[in-house]
């Protein structure tokens, strides 16, 4: 399994790049949320990759973030719900955004992005909503998100629809410890 490939990066042609490591080229297929993140072509890149083996082919995705490789992979379990769909979610929506569809229950997000239809869009919803509240559950903390993001997935993962979230989380201090966040959020909705 190739689980990370850092190179240089030689060809930008959405949704594919070319990665150069050690004199290899690598075509990775990425989705549009880690195309905006590259650099410019000629500069050095790593990406988190997933290999999809084939009968007729290897293909190799790319991600800019572990929590983006995460997501497609948790959506490659779902029936019915193949790397092409995954990559199209993800290119769709952000994690957090997909995040925040499956804790409101909003298949309209969903069926906006081109190919997912209204009952793939349930299936979706239905499949993740568990997954999603799991590892919410283990405070799993990646790069570039910050505290309220954390805190405002862990109440939507709780079960709060984003309206309860969002006042929530206008109600915190900023410079709040994602823990102690929670807490008070809990607190602050309790009351509510």
């Amino acid at each position: 399994m190739i689980g990370r490939i850092s190179g240089i990066l030689v060809e930008k042609h959405p949704p594919m790049v070319l990665v150069d490591a050690h004199g290899v080229g690598y075509e990775i297929d990425v989705p549009m949320s880690t195309f905006y993140q590259l650099p410019a072509t000629g500069s050095q890149v790593t990406l988190f990759t997933h290999l999809v083996v084939r009968e007729d082919a290897h293909q190799l995705f790319g991600f800019w973030t572990d929590g983006e490789r995460r997501t497609f992979r948790q959506l490659l379990k779902i029936a019915g719900i193949g790397a092409r769909t995954a990559l199209a979610v993800l290119s769709g929506l952000s994690v957090q955004e997909l995040s925040q569809a499956v804790a409101s229950q909003d298949a309209g997000r969903l069926t906006k992005i081109p190919g997912i239809g209204k009952k793939t869009a349930e299936r979706l919803l239905l499949e993740l909503k568990d997954r999603f509240k799991a590892e919410a559950g283990a405070a799993v903390v990646s790069a570039g998100v910050l505290p309220g993001d954390d805190i405002l997935n862990a109440l939507l993962a709780l079960g709060y629809n984003d309206r309860e979230a969002q006042w929530a989380m206008g109600q915190l201090d900023a410079n709040l410890s994602v823990a102690d966040g929670i807490r008070q959020a809990l607190k602050l909705l309790s009351k509510r």
